[in-house]
């Protein structure tokens, strides 16, 4: 269905709740790989799923060529730097505010929360980066620090991007249940952080 709706990729967490082996997740992945032809990238985010997707089982999967990339999202640099040294695999940061150093060690940019909200200056981060111009990305990487940071704790992904949108005057619509809006004070907070980026009056 998603390559017939002009999907280029499709993105795809690790099992949830079941909490399945690694082989089972390998099993699982294989099969889609199999099934459609269509670049697939990978998800990794235990904080999620619960589990995750261990080394081994990246170094196997990436042999399928239809398993195209990896979104990195645990906060291992030793697992990233694995996957980039043992598989063919594109590295991508699952996490704002890891980008910068997740690209100094191979990954070639984000899927960022962020670029929702300040596309100009992520882009500008990932590029300044991928030229390995330090002077350029690092003030950057400070700049967005702070909005990374909210976006996590100030209330669940995706509430408080969702909420930052709303106050720019981009609203993105409700969040869906179970989900809820941002308290008062999250919003008043988060209002003072989006007029210092200037997206909020």
């Amino acid at each position: 269905h998603a390559k017939q709706a002009g999907a280029n990729a499709t993105l795809h967490v690790t099992g949830y709740y079941n909490k399945p082996s690694q082989e089972g997740q390998y099993r699982h992945f294989m099969t889609i790989a199999d099934s459609v032809d269509l670049p697939i990238v990978l998800y990794n985010i235990p904080p999620r799923c619960v589990v995750g997707l261990e080394i081994e089982t990246i170094v196997r999967l990436a042999e399928h060529p239809n398993i195209v990339a990896i979104k990195e999202a645990t906060g291992s640099f030793e697992l990233a730097s694995e996957i980039v040294e043992r598989t063919d695999l594109t590295v991508i940061s699952g996490d704002d505010a890891l980008t910068l150093p997740l690209i100094s060690i191979g990954a070639k940019g984000v899927i960022s929360v962020a670029s929702n909200l300040l596309p100009d200056r992520v882009r500008a981060l990932t590029d300044a980066g991928l030229a390995d111009d330090v002077a350029a990305s690092r003030p950057i990487h400070a700049e967005l620090f702070p909005l990374c940071k909210a976006c996590l704790k100030l209330a669940v992904n995706p509430v408080t991007i969702k909420t930052a949108m709303q106050l720019a005057g981009r609203d993105s619509g409700e969040v869906r249940s179970p989900l809820w809006k941002m308290d008062e004070a999250g919003r008043a907070e988060l209002g003072e952080l989006l007029k210092q980026y200037g997206v909020m009056s």
